[in-house]
């Protein structure tokens, strides 16, 4: 059987020591702020485009990762000998899984996966990937196992403004919100791939933001306890350790990992946005 190397796109923003625990690839997205272009977690950050916004009033813009891209990373694993699995964002979302599908069947030995999901909703499914890999799994048993899974993923995250999300129109409902009610701290959850806007919450950010935890974990029993991210872009850091005591007072994760978002979630969100992104025992 050949070795599995995984592989994701970084708008999975899994943090640094997962990526080397588990010797996951990471393919960045472009991220392109007025005449320059840069590469998601290589030469730019969250800040850089908060800055940029702050003194512009002008949304980054993302492009997808190249079919040439694609050929040529993959390509570099399959001549090695490799099996290789790799993950994108939502297909709805972006054209990264079709160009990957496009490489990938000129290669073969690539199993390409539209994780129909975003950010640590991708990150879940690609750290499952890697645990069955190293457990001796097949290629094509690991892409069986992930295409179940990834319909558990609960992927939801709160925003304190909607400005970003609502310039960039990717998530139906936002512009229906209307302009007198952008106080309103929304939930948006992903579902079937796609964003969309769940219980708004209103009042001051902090007290909204324990709330939406309570709400997402509080009596749930369809919660798979191994692993929780708490994903964020902009949020203090001392709201961040409440919201982790949040989080310990309404269910016992085996790992929570507080995780950075990458450029790319962070140019569509905006800051004052944080998940908490887990797995369910079922899909209900």
């Amino acid at each position: 059987m050949r070795p599995i190397k995984i592989i994701s796109d970084s708008t999975a923003d899994l943090p640094k020591e997962l990526l080397e625990k588990y010797d996951i690839e990471v393919i960045p997205l472009s991220v392109t702020l007025g005449e320059n272009t840069y590469k998601d977690g290589v030469d730019i950050c969250a800040q850089d485009i908060f800055d940029f916004y702050n003194n512009n009033k002008i949304l980054p813009k993302t492009s997808a990762v190249s079919v040439l891209e694609y050929t040529e990373i993959f390509a570099h694993w399959v001549e090695k000998g490799y099996d290789v699995i790799h993950f994108t964002i939502s297909s709805t979302m972006s054209s990264c899984y079709q160009n990957a599908c496009i490489a990938a069947v000129e290669l073969g030995h690539v199993w390409s996966i539209d994780s129909a999901n975003l950010s640590s909703g991708i990150g879940l499914q690609v750290v499952l990937a890697a645990e069955l890999a190293a457990k001796g799994e097949s290629a094509e048993v690991i892409a069986r196992e992930i295409s179940e899974a990834k319909t558990r993923v609960d992927a939801s995250f709160i925003l304190n403004q909607l400005e970003f999300l609502h310039k960039g129109g990717r998530c139906s409902g936002v512009a229906a919100l209307g302009a007198n009610l952008l106080k309103l701290k929304p939930c948006i959850e992903v579902v079937n791939g796609a964003m969309k806007v769940g219980k708004k919450y209103r009042g001051a950010y902090e007290k909204c933001a324990l709330e939406y935890v309570k709400d997402r974990l509080e009596g749930n029993d369809n919660i798979e306890s191994d692993i929780i991210f708490l994903t964020y872009t902009g949020v203090d850091e001392k709201l961040l350790k409440e919201i982790e005591k949040e989080i310990k007072k309404h269910h016992k994760f085996h790992t929570i990992i507080v995780n950075n978002a990458g450029s790319t979630i962070t140019g569509h969100c905006g800051p004052g946005t944080f998940g908490i992104l887990y797995f369910r025992k079922e899909n209900k």
